[in-house]
């Protein structure tokens, strides 16, 4: 792992030349052939190194991580074009995609709190710095204060851990078993918040609407996955403590992901609506991660990488629109079959893995949460029919309201795409919808 961790390292020296700014994308694809070759054969760690190390759950979301930082920057062309502190951006996106790999391989628990806590910074910058509306100075704070309020307690949960089993490495605590029900609060407030679960997911629509596309990109596409990634580590000891609590939550999320999946009707803001249905998916997910069973498990990390992939490349659409119409608003997106037919394909083929229809990953990580929250209990089956029809429902929403109807004479500043945009979205697709072939990884 350490060699991966300095190839990153090391990367970074290049942000400090002029024109390397494609360069340094070639050198994170070179990342992605590399890490390739690391694939863990069991379930158990290997490419033990120092503290890291990686498993099945850390390989993908590490892959998918480099992965995504790719894409940030064929998607974040305007900054070359219009020097746009083009190489502080390459920097921060390197710094990032440092402490995320960290995070994901750290094997002791204080470790993965640092990385956990420091990979907020650098996103923090991004929509401060590249964000262009004035709200969003507020988005950052809020993006800071929900995750730092509520992380303050696990580390003092971590120190107690310490203190009671003289070691902080998670392979080790699957021994011990905790009866202290605030641990349970304190451990899992932290990650319930960066997933987002309901009643605290107020910052993320906020984040996304005010963050520029390369922020979207890796707050939809990695950052809400750190919780997913931190409740599965941290179940392993809290078992017990979970069996008595996880009525509560597993009710909270699913109510309040059909709850959210209603207001995604209402809304007008194209990456508004977009944030929204990633807080009915996280909603879902987190359900059935909770049901500590091996399909929920399965279907959280298979449900973790489609929605990565797929809600990407639905703020790159979002993007691209954008930079046509300089609108993101409903009203003002309408009638796009006529202008940019190729766009629409796109957008169909986004959407239809959206609402989870086959071949894409979503579906089958769909399929195994609802086979392990009905298996969990019978009585969600009528609330997980009204979840998947809604979750249909507003996809096909925003599909006909943008692509049918009348558009807006005014509008003449139209192309419909170049080379590097199709191979953005290309990038997103095909990973999405071809990794089904290969789901005996998963299990």
């Amino acid at each position: 792992m350490m060699s991966l961790i300095l190839a990153v390292f090391f990367t970074l020296c290049l942000c400090f030349f002029k024109n390397l700014y494609w360069m340094s994308q070639m050198m994170i694809y070179l990342l992605v052939f590399m890490f390739m070759m690391y694939y863990p054969t069991s379930f158990y760690c290997s490419n033990l190194s120092y503290m890291f190390g990686v498993d099945l759950i850390s390989y993908f979301l590490i892959f998918l991580s480099i992965w995504i930082s790719g894409l940030m920057i064929l998607a974040s062309m305007k900054l070359m074009n219009f020097k746009i502190s083009e190489f502080f951006f390459l920097f921060n996106i390197l710094i990032l995609l440092f402490l995320l790999i960290c995070t994901f391989s750290s094997l002791n628990l204080f470790l993965f709190y640092l990385f956990f806590e420091g990979s907020l910074i650098p996103v923090l910058f991004l929509i401060m710095g590249w964000g262009g509306q004035p709200e969003r100075i507020q988005a950052g704070l809020y993006l800071l204060f929900y995750t730092l309020f509520v992380s303050l307690p696990m580390l003092l949960g971590i120190f107690y851990l310490d203190f009671k089993y003289y070691s902080l490495m998670i392979y080790l605590m699957k021994f011990g078993s905790l009866n202290f029900s605030v641990m349970y609060l304190v451990m899992m407030l932290s990650f319930l918040v960066k997933i987002p679960m309901f009643f605290v997911h107020l910052w993320l629509p906020k984040a996304h609407v005010e963050a520029p596309v390369s922020g979207s990109m890796i707050l939809a596409g990695i950052m809400l996955k750190l919780g997913g990634y931190g409740i599965m580590r941290v179940l392993i000891f809290m078992e017990n403590l979970n069996m008595k609590f996880n009525y509560y939550l597993i009710s909270v999320s699913l109510l309040g992901a059909l709850y959210v999946s209603l207001m995604c009707f209402f809304q007008i803001d194209l990456k508004s609506l977009i944030a929204y249905s990633s807080v009915v998916h996280m909603g879902m997910m987190l359900g059935g991660l909770l049901t500590l069973t091996n399909w929920g498990f399965s279907g959280g990390l298979i449900m973790m990488i489609g929605h990565g992939l797929c809600s990407s490349g639905l703020f790159c659409l979002v993007n691209l629109n954008y930079e046509r119409l300089n609108s993101r608003n409903l009203f003002i997106n309408k009638g796009l079959l006529n202008l940019m037919p190729s766009l629409s394909l796109w957008w169909f083929m986004f959407l239809s893995s959206n609402m989870a229809a086959p071949p894409s990953l979503n579906l089958l990580g769909e399929i195994c949460l609802l086979i392990s929250l009905l298996s969990w209990s019978i009585i969600l089956m009528g609330l997980l029919a009204f979840l998947s029809f809604f979750s249909a429902g507003y996809s096909l929403y925003l599909f006909s309201f943008m692509q049918h109807g009348k558009f807006i004479n005014q509008m003449n500043n139209f192309y419909s795409g170049e080379c590097r945009e199709y191979l953005l979205l290309l990038l997103h697709w095909v990973p999405l919808n071809m990794l089904i072939l290969k789901m005996d990884f998963f299990y």
